[in-house]
């Protein structure tokens, strides 16, 4: 039986993707990969993700595309003179599940013509919604889901990072009929331990 692949996409930047990354490698005992990073090339999030993931098993491929800029990709490339060639992003081989980490939203574009939801319906991979709770989300996050839905993406389902907004969830949940896969603490200091502690949550997946 072929392992389990999961696209984990925020409903915007800085909604906590990364974070989501590393619980859910630690959960399922699975590999790691971003396909483009962009800036930060002194702490990619492979990087981060690595440092925070306690057991050995795990396997963290490497970028396929590694720009200099922490702009969207076809920026972040156009300012380095880099080509991206979207149909030479093939997912690498892995026999445990794969955990594939995006770049901002559904919507940020690879090249000027490829978006990396475009990638990410041809590649055939189920989603896994990470939002956020900030005056927004809720439109931020429906848009996420009818961008998906339009596109019959499979979902998996949404988790929730951050602190428990009733009124917020329960409209987004209905809206969306999306799962909730759980929720991540808010947490002032991301540590391995706490990774620990939050893949107990996810471990079913």
């Amino acid at each position: 039986m072929e392992a389990k692949r999961y696209f984990v996409a925020g409903i915007g930047t800085d909604v906590g993707k990364t974070v989501a990354s590393a619980i859910l490698v630690e959960a399922l005992q699975a590999d790691y990969w971003k396909p483009v990073q962009a800036g930060d090339l002194d702490n990619t999030d492979r990087m981060k993700v690595q440092n925070l993931v306690s057991h050995s098993t795990s396997v963290f491929h490497p970028e396929h595309y590694i720009l200099p800029y922490p702009l969207s990709p076809h920026t972040s490339a156009a300012m380095a003179d880099v080509d991206i060639d979207a149909e030479t992003i093939l997912i690498p081989e892995h026999n445990a599940p794969l955990i594939i980490e995006g770049a901002g939203g559904l919507m940020v574009p690879l090249t000027n013509d490829v978006l990396y939801i475009d990638w990410l319906q041809q590649m055939n991979l189920e989603v896994i919604l990470v939002s956020r709770h900030y005056l927004g989300s809720i439109n931020h996050t429906l848009l996420s889901a009818e961008a998906l839905k339009s596109r019959g993406i499979p979902v998996k389902g949404i988790i929730f990072n951050g602190n428990e907004n009733p009124h917020t969830e329960s409209v987004i949940l209905h809206q969306t009929n999306f799962a909730c896969l759980g929720r991540i603490d808010e947490s002032t200091q991301v540590t391995p331990e706490f990774i620990r502690q939050q893949a107990l949550k996810f471990t079913k997946l």
